[in-house]
């Protein structure tokens, strides 16, 4: 391995190797790699709904506030939690994974909140479509995202006083840990997962009905093709949803069982952070417009023409 730690209590006691071995090299080469796809995908994403025009609404916004905390996990987190995980054990890693895991909380919780908003968008959307354009609008939805922000930020910054940590920064009071490795979970991840879910499958019940109106009463062909658009924007964003759930809970299982499966803690971490990743992907799978941006954008022609009016969908 890249360094040999020896802490049976958690002390802060470490040894390390100096000569970085091939598994060493290789780990930094897939981590990086994970890094930079995730950086570059969600920049396509934050670039393609800043310049096209057409993807100027509501949804698309907190679609954007996403891709941004995806892309501060890219830009920060992987960094960190690469130099913690390959380098395994450094002189005073205390105070350096305390700010990983400060960095890690906060946007772990940024995308939770927002994947939250997201679920109350397409609530209105689906459920009250009538309602939708009065109590979803852009001022509605940048203080969603002000809030989801801030709280986020305040949840990261009180885990990190109130002692939060991976099983391997520092040696602690054991009912400390408990209690932090508990409740952080709680208000960060598990409360607002069963919100979400609950939404969902509100959403999906209503759509269903939905459908059997559609087929029953052979509504006029305009109307059944947006309510068929926005059942579809549904499903892509709860996909993203379950994707996210199943890329975090086995890491937040994990948290709480910390006493007992410490070492799955680190390979869990990075199999959540993963998640960031995978959202461009499934965004540019489902979406046309999604697709048809990241075109225009990587192959350059926003730079030889102005396209930000173009239809894209």
């Amino acid at each position: 391995m890249c360094a040999t730690c020896v802490h049976p209590v958690r002390t802060a006691t470490w040894f390390t190797s100096r000569n970085p071995s091939s598994i060493c090299v290789i780990l930094y080469i897939f981590l990086g790699s994970l890094s930079v796809l995730t950086i570059c995908g969600n920049l396509l994403v934050i670039a393609s709904i800043v310049y096209f025009k057409q993807l100027h609404t509501p949804t698309n916004y907190l679609i954007l506030s996403l891709a941004v905390a995806d892309l501060l996990v890219g830009v920060v987190v992987f960094p960190f939690s690469m130099a913690f995980t390959v380098t395994s054990c450094l002189y005073h890693e205390g105070l350096f994974c305390k700010i990983r895991d400060s960095f890690d909380v906060t946007l772990c919780t940024s995308s939770i909140l927002n994947l939250c908003c997201i679920s109350i968008d397409r609530y209105y959307a689906v459920c009250q479509p009538l309602l939708y354009k009065t109590k979803i609008n852009a001022q509605v939805t940048l203080t969603m995202i002000l809030l989801s922000w801030g709280i986020s930020v305040l949840i990261g910054i009180g885990i990190i006083v109130a002692g939060f940590s991976q099983g391997t920064c520092e040696e602690m009071c054991s009912v400390d840990v408990v209690v932090a490795n508990t409740m952080g979970p709680v208000f960060s991840f598990y409360f607002p997962a069963v919100i979400m879910v609950c939404i969902y499958l509100k959403i999906f019940l209503v759509a269903q009905r939905q459908v059997n109106s559609i087929h029953n009463s052979k509504l006029q062909s305009t109307k059944s093709a947006a309510s068929k658009m926005e059942r579809k924007a549904t499903k892509t964003l709860a996909i993203v949803m379950g994707v996210f759930l199943l890329c975090l809970t086995p890491y937040f299982i994990c948290v709480l069982l910390s006493t007992v499966i410490v070492y799955l803690t680190e390979p869990l971490n990075w199999f959540a952070m993963s998640n960031s990743m995978f959202n461009p992907f499934i965004y540019a799978f489902f979406y046309k417009w999604f697709r048809t941006a990241f075109r225009l954008i990587i192959s350059g022609k926003i730079f030889q023409a102005n396209l930000a009016h173009t239809k894209l969908y």
